[in-house]
């Protein structure tokens, strides 16, 4: 207190530079990433574009799911939290330079996933494709960006943290535990790993991992955006303080148990199938809590949104947060998972959330946000409303394509005709999509349209202002005596505490993390061994890490699923036991091609010259096939280098190789590969025997054959 018996205020400056920052960087990234998501798109309507090695499908669809989660919507997840963190907390970031490392290093990891991803430098595993030294530096970076944010906290001049706040926090914590836990892997070269976990808890842990990383990256903290900016741009409270206490804790509580459905019926052990369709199921409530307490800020204000092009922006994200929160808890249960798995309905799903939620409130935040750190007016509101209809109807021409796309796909894949045949191929169906991707690609063009012209807005807007890179602010200092009220609400005393709130929302979100993955790696019988399956051979080794260097896992699944329709067209069901020897697993998540867990056996058993002369052109062996050509292995000679330190590192992991194996493994690498030469030559097929194409070969032809040696001993067995 002052002689005069008021508070004494504090002058201080917000950093509007970093802000700026990130929000240059997510314009650009997100161009950037969008246009290579509708060249990937493009791929698949004109196989032609797949242009060499490096602009493959396999190659640019990594990079472009990367380019849009954590360059797009990651640099405008950093720009909302750094614009509303210093204003919810009336103070200046902790630490100027903390906050340029943290920039800095943001978009040299941005450029390095930009160049290793189409070099086929990747660990194979979706959303957490780049390798070992990129994967520490974001754990480092995630790190100066926590001790930038608490150090923010604690000294901030406003007791209560906002319930904004609350999101950013958990948000830091989890991503940090999924990031660890699922980037355990062992280093054989500077850009090359393999994972820790093999088979089916590799695949619990990714997807555990995969699915919160949409949680905890895509949403959570663009939720703490939304609370942030949704009152700011309508001038209205929250619709609910104890509605969002509700969607919080639940929200960040359920979410952790939802990975699990993302593998249903596949060979993880039910009980973990089950606890995943339990929890996500439950995740609608929270989630259309959030939503709701979102759409009704805005009460009271419609006839502003007919007139206000942000608000147009914000109400379409909310509401395609609620198509996502209410479709994916749909789509964990398993009559509807049973249809919608591996096919374009998942695509359509996930772009609802990517082009709707993270892409249109963004969008609308930096319309609203960047006219006021430069001190000026949104250059063109007609151009901002232009940009808005053709975003919205370039996400419906997206979107309706690819759910009917979804449903086609899934209805073919299962048809039999009378005589009990399956009556389609996986080609024909394949090419009865072609018209649904060509107006998926309309709308990305449509969206794209739209995100060119915000550009150029946007750009008009800041030439006509200047930035306030040290916005002038004052405060009154936080009272440290703080004396709560009587009929104080309980969670008050939670939001006056960030260290105990950041210590519960961990305690929150490992509870469910814990009794997943705990059990299936420390009880035996949840994977039971096949006394069958024996490690790869060297060869096969090789061949597939170029599978999985070629991106081939993004197309093609490895998991046969228990139904007639999987099993007539495939071959026997997948199980457990089979992936013990898998880092990484390879089950995949879609179906562009077919299935390929049974390739070397049964009916999809096919020659070597078969598989040469489909790498080579696929169209030659498949009319009508997608598949980028694969020529270039015909010319380039397998790297054998790091031979030994694969070994070493596969019996490391626990597969077992005999010890010294390493040092005979390339005579037996070069042996089996002289075989393969030898059945093309029968095939007048004439190719070296050290060349790619023969270990990818190889690979193929083993796939399934461990499971059919089982069967054929158990039948001996029988008799």
């Amino acid at each position: 207190m002052s002689q005069t018996g008021t508070l004494e205020v504090e002058k201080f400056n917000y950093d509007n530079k970093i802000v700026r920052n990130f929000a240059f960087a997510s314009i650009l990234w997100g161009a950037v990433g969008m246009l290579a998501g509708l060249y990937v798109a493009l791929q698949l309507v004109f196989p032609s574009l797949n242009i060499t090695q490096f602009g493959s499908f396999g190659r640019l669809r990594p990079l472009h799911t990367n380019a849009v989660i954590f360059a797009f919507v990651g640099n405008g997840l950093f720009m909302g939290v750094y614009y509303s963190l210093q204003r919810l907390l009336k103070t200046r970031m902790w630490n100027d330079t903390l906050s340029r490392i943290h920039f800095w290093g943001w978009q040299l990891i941005i450029v390095a996933a930009a160049i290793t991803l189409p070099l086929g430098m990747t660990s194979g595993k979706e959303y957490a494709e780049l390798e070992w030294p990129i994967d520490i530096a974001i754990a480092l970076i995630w790190v100066v960006f926590g001790i930038n944010m608490f150090g923010t906290i604690l000294t901030r001049r406003e007791k209560h943290l906002y319930v904004a706040i609350w999101f950013y926090i958990a948000t830091f914590v989890t991503v940090a535990v999924l990031h660890i836990v699922n980037s355990m892997e062992l280093p054989i070269s500077m850009f090359k790993s393999y994972s820790l976990y093999a088979g089916v808890q590799d695949a619990l842990v990714q997807w555990w991992y995969g699915h919160n990383a949409v949680a905890f990256f895509l949403t959570t903290p663009y939720l703490g955006i939304m609370y942030f900016f949704i009152p700011k741009a309508a001038n209205r409270p929250v619709y609910s303080y104890r509605l969002s206490i509700i969607h919080f804790w639940a929200l960040i509580f359920l979410y952790i148990w939802a990975g699990p459905h993302h593998l249903l019926y596949t060979a993880l052990p039910n009980w973990a199938q089950s606890l995943g369709v339990v929890f996500s199921f439950m995740l609608i409530f929270p989630s259309w809590g959030g939503m709701i307490n979102g759409l009704l800020t805005l009460r009271g204000a419609w006839d502003r949104v007919r007139e206000d092009v942000i608000l147009k922006f914000f109400v379409v994200a909310v509401t395609c947060y609620g198509m996502s929160t209410f479709e994916g808890p749909m789509l964990s249960l398993k009559n509807i998972n049973a249809i919608a798995h591996f096919t374009d309905w998942i695509i359509a799903h996930v772009h609802i959330g990517a082009l709707g939620w993270n892409g249109f409130l963004t969008f609308g935040v930096l319309y609203w946000m960047l006219p006021r750190i430069y001190g000026t007016t949104l250059y063109s509101k007609k151009a901002a409303n232009l940009h808005f209809w053709i975003g919205t109807l370039g996400i419906m021409f997206y979107a309706i394509p690819m759910y009917w796309a979804g449903f086609t796909q899934s209805e073919m894949w299962k048809q039999f005709t009378p005589g009990g045949q399956l009556q389609y191929s996986f080609l024909e169906t394949v090419n009865h999509l072609r018209p649904f991707y060509m107006m998926r690609s309309l709308g990305g063009t449509l969206y794209m349209i739209g995100v060119l012209v915000m550009v150029w807005n946007l750009y008009k807007t800041v030439k006509s202002g200047k930035l306030i890179a040290d916005e002038a602010a004052e405060a009154a200092p936080m009272v440290k005596d703080y004396q709560p009220h009587a009929s104080e609400y309980w969670h008050r005393v939670i939001e006056r505490r960030p260290i105990q709130l950041l210590l519960l929302s961990l305690v929150v979100i490992l509870i469910g993390g814990l009794v997943e993955l705990v059990p299936t790696f420390m009880i035996k019988s949840n994977i039971p061994t096949i006394s069958s399956v024996k490690p790869y051979t060297p060869l096969e080794l090789e061949g597939r890490d170029i599978y999985i260097r070629e991106g081939c896992y993004v197309c093609h699944s490895q998991m046969v699923r228990p139904f007639r329709s999987e099993t007539e067209r495939y071959g026997e069901y997948s199980k457990a036991g089979e992936f013990v020897y898998d880092h990484p697993f390879q089950w995949g998540s879609k179906r562009t091609g077919p299935d390929l867990a049974r390739e070397g056996v049964g009916n999809n058993k096919k020659s070597d010259g078969w598989h040469f002369r489909h790498l080579r052109e696929p169209s030659s062996m498949s009319e009508g096939s997608v598949m980028p050509a694969y020529a270039f292995m015909i010319e380039k000679s397998l790297d054998t280098r790091n031979l030994e330190s694969k070994i070493n590192a596969m019996r490391t992991l626990g597969v077992p190789y005999a010890e010294g194996y390493e040092k005979i493994a390339l005579k037996d690498l070069e042996a089996q590969a002289q075989q393969i030469a030898a059945n093309l030559k029968a095939d007048n097929i004439e190719v070296k025997s050290d060349r790619e194409v023969i270990a990818l070969i190889a690979y193929l032809q083993r796939l399934g054959v461990d499971i059919t040696k089982e069967n054929k001993a158990a039948e001996v067995a029988v008799k």
